[in-house]
């Protein structure tokens, strides 16, 4: 990021400037004067006060209305850090304004040290447009403006919070310079289909989010003083729950997590995805829209756009579904990637197939569809068997050994039930664990096809990377004592977009650094001595 820094009391020995506006409707477009925030942004900071004052409230009616003195404490507290917060965001709402001109975006902020931050527009990649709940009954959003990089240190720009019609205008002056494509086809590449609703419980959440869930309640509970365990009927649940049979009430405790599970995936996925629309607009910018409480408008310009990555979890890939998710730079650390990269729904796997052509331009090279061949007659590359081996070892060493060593061991010491649990959940978990060892081997494949690097991979989450071969910025090899032994190594691409490396693993030794060299040509070039035939080389030691 290009940025000046003034540092010093007053105005720092900024220029005298037109007095900003200070309403919601801000000055004409391009004329490079400077506005300033809308002063609901007052009102957005003082949205933390809902999780005390909730706190408070809801102590007092399990209390019966008595408030203790160490509430009343609490109380004075949080009108004190109220105080504070309220004047502290209206002296930096006076002194934070921003303009845009003809060559930046320029952000002037603080109270003594003044500070100037100025953006060239064409350093500017990608625009997000968030609005909370109270964002939106507030009428403003936050903008995000992201610039080339994709890392922590790559630099964003934010302003919080803009009248919402304020906010998409400052979007089209940032994305102004981005360069137009005209798109022969429908710009529109999907919108929202509630027949995919169906696909919503196969995900980790139908399980997982319901422990999550009950996690968030107990500490809540927890904070203010109410201990769940002596409620009344949370004791009388666990009482009636252990003098029943057990062979009736765990299948109905399970049931019942995955009916939570289910309810509350569908609710999530109503919530996150509310008016989905995937678009290409007039200025070859990608554009995702979706949101019921918290919108999220993301603008991915094209020339940052470095593949797409096909995401299959197990769940979802048995029930015949898959999501799309961007490589792009310009999406913020891994946080805020991921949840900005999201092209697509859990969706029907034809869909998302698509949509992931239709968001590189091109037609996606899925094997699932040509029966392993890609390209014509290209196929992906299957690994050697020694990577099978080794995740048999791991999955019988990391997963079947420790827990039926563990049994065995209480079994020994304290019951004898245990040593049964020991042996039935070795008998169970072998063949699971040789299963998805094998799974996950038939799903490693790699591939050049054209301008673009395809490596698949995974078993609880199969991706189907499409990257573009000049996205690959740097090659690291990685093995083991134990992948030296069995001739394998491992190969991540560095890319300045997405997770900023991506893995083709367990790639046999010695076509390791001719994929390399042939996927992103010039790279290694210097390391490589003698020729081993096609897409074959050895590097340099």
């Amino acid at each position: 990021m290009s940025a000046a820094r003034h540092d010093g009391p007053g105005t720092g020995g900024d220029a005298p400037t037109p007095a900003p506006h200070t309403d919601d409707q801000p000055a004409v477009p391009g004329t490079g004067e400077w506005r300033r925030l809308s002063p609901r942004t007052l009102l957005v900071h003082c949205g933390w006060l809902g999780a005390p004052l909730g706190s408070l409230a809801l102590t007092a009616l399990a209390t019966g209305g008595r408030i203790t003195a160490g509430a009343w404490i609490t109380l004075a507290a949080i009108a004190a850090a109220f105080a504070v917060v309220t004047a502290a965001g209206l002296v930096r709402w006076a002194r934070t304004d921003f303009r845009v001109t003809a060559e930046s975006l320029d952000v002037r902020s603080g109270l003594l040290t003044r500070r100037l931050r100025s953006v060239p527009l064409h350093r500017i990649r990608t625009v997000d447009l968030t609005a909370s709940p109270l964002h939106r009954l507030l009428g403003v959003t936050v903008l995000r403006a992201g610039t080339a990089g994709s890392g922590e240190g790559s630099g964003e720009l934010s302003l919080e919070a803009l009248p919402v019609v304020e906010g998409e205008r400052l979007r089209g002056e940032l994305l102004a310079r981005a360069a137009a494509e005209a798109v022969a086809e429908d710009p529109v590449l999907a919108r929202i289909n509630w027949r995919w609703l169906r696909y919503a419980p196969l995900t980790f959440w139908v399980v997982g989010g319901v422990f999550v869930a009950g996690g968030s309640a107990y500490r809540a509970l927890h904070e203010m003083g109410i201990e769940p365990w002596k409620l009344g009927f949370v004791r009388r649940a666990f009482e009636e729950f252990g003098n029943g049979m057990l062979w009736l009430t765990l299948p109905a405790a399970l049931l019942a997590v995955i009916a939570l599970g289910s309810v509350g995936a569908l609710v999530l996925y109503v919530e996150n995805w509310w008016s989905y629309r995937l678009e290409w607009a007039d200025a070859g910018t990608l554009r995702v829209h979706r949101g019921l409480l918290t919108t999220r408008s993301v603008t991915i310009e094209r020339a940052r756009l470095r593949g797409v990555v096909l995401r299959e979890p197990l769940l979802l890939r048995a029930g015949g579904g898959a999501t799309v998710r961007a490589v792009a730079g310009g999406l913020g650390n891994k946080e805020e990637n991921r949840k900005r990269s999201g092209l697509l729904p859990p969706a029907p796997r034809r869909e998302a197939v698509r949509v992931a052509g239709g968001t590189l331009r091109t037609p996606f090279p899925d094997p699932e569809v040509t029966g392993r061949q890609i390209d014509g007659d290209r196929h992906l590359v299957r690994h050697p068997r020694a990577a099978l081996r080794r995740r048999r070892t791991r999955g019988l060493l990391f997963a079947v050994l420790p827990v039926s060593a563990l049994l065995a061991g209480l079994g020994a010491a304290f019951t004898p039930v245990l040593l049964h649990a020991a042996w039935i959940y070795a008998v169970l978990a072998t063949p699971a664990v040789l299963w998805l060892a094998r799974d996950a081997y038939r799903n490693l494949g790699h591939q050049i096809v054209g301008e673009h690097l395809v490596v698949r991979a995974g078993t609880f989450s199969r991706d189907t990377l499409v990257l573009r071969r000049e996205a690959v910025a740097a090659w690291t090899f990685t093995t083991s004592p134990f992948t030296r032994r069995a001739g394998l190594v491992t190969l991540t691409a560095a890319v300045a977009a997405g997770e900023e490396g991506y893995r083709v693993p367990d790639l046999a030794q010695g076509a390791a650094a001719g994929f390399a060299a042939t996927a992103a040509p010039g790279i290694l070039d210097e390391f490589l001595t003698r020729p081993v035939g096609h897409g074959d080389r050895t590097p340099s030691t």
